[in-house]
């Protein structure tokens, strides 16, 4: 190949890299965005879980409520039916024994009040940090959904925008050696979309490995592709490209 058409050549390869650049670089980026959704949606999913934890507890507290209303209802019967019995003892120490029972009963009915107490305390704080919590639930799926709208925006554009550059792409190829553009679609795969690069102050602007001089002067004698030792990626040198 004369020299003229390998520096043409590599020209239309620089040109290429530049289009496939930025599509490996889209690309990647597309293929970030479903688990950008993904985050978002279990960061609503646990804000979700949050508050239903929240209701289970006041249901729970509802529960207990009514157990204990329960539970005092029957101590203040039993009270009462001992009150009716205490006028038909015969001794004074059944009388005393039964005054006792009366006693113990309302007691109980009394400590049991004040944990319907506690519990109705428990409930009013559950309750203001559900509505707390609901409201900005609102708030916040209003932000995910907005953030999740963005990123289908951008999904849209970068869809779009590929398919310009894919058109770009097929322009270019034509002007490319089949051969040449081979090798250079096979460095394209193993390298991570980066196939031709600059040697830049005997150094390899893919691997940033040193490119030494006998092969700096391959490079500038257009006969040949001339790829770097370590990365193999074809190398160019800056000012000699067209």
């Amino acid at each position: 190949m004369e020299p003229l058409n390998l520096k043409t050549q590599l020209g239309n390869l620089i040109n290429l890299q530049q289009i496939d650049s930025e599509i490996y670089k889209l690309e990647r980026e597309k293929q970030a965005k479903p688990e950008e959704i993904k985050a978002i949606d279990a960061a609503f999913e646990s804000k979700k879980q949050a508050l239903a934890a929240l209701e289970k507890t006041y249901l729970d507290l509802q529960k207990q409520k009514k157990d204990k209303e329960l539970e005092l209802g029957s101590k203040e019967e039993a009270a009462k039916k001992l009150q009716g019995q205490l006028f038909q003892l015969k001794t004074n120490k059944e009388y005393q024994i039964m005054l006792q029972q009366i006693a113990d009963a309302k007691a109980d009915a009394s400590m049991i009040e004040e944990k319907i107490l506690i519990i109705m305390e428990q409930m009013d704080k559950v309750k203001v940090d559900t509505d707390t919590e609901k409201q900005r639930l609102k708030t916040e799926e209003t932000t995910f959904n907005v953030q999740k709208n963005t990123i289908q925006t951008r999904i849209k554009e970068i869809d779009d925008r590929l398919a310009v550059l894919e058109g770009q792409r097929k322009q270019a190829i034509p002007g490319i050696d089949p051969k040449i553009f081979v090798q250079y679609e096979r460095i394209l795969t193993n390298r991570d979309g980066l196939a031709i690069v600059l040697a830049k102050d005997n150094s390899c602007q893919g691997c940033n490995m040193f490119v030494p001089p006998q092969v700096i002067n391959l490079i500038k004698m257009y006969e040949h592709i001339i790829t770097c030792e370590t990365c193999n990626r074809i190398l160019y040198i800056d000012d000699e490209i067209a």
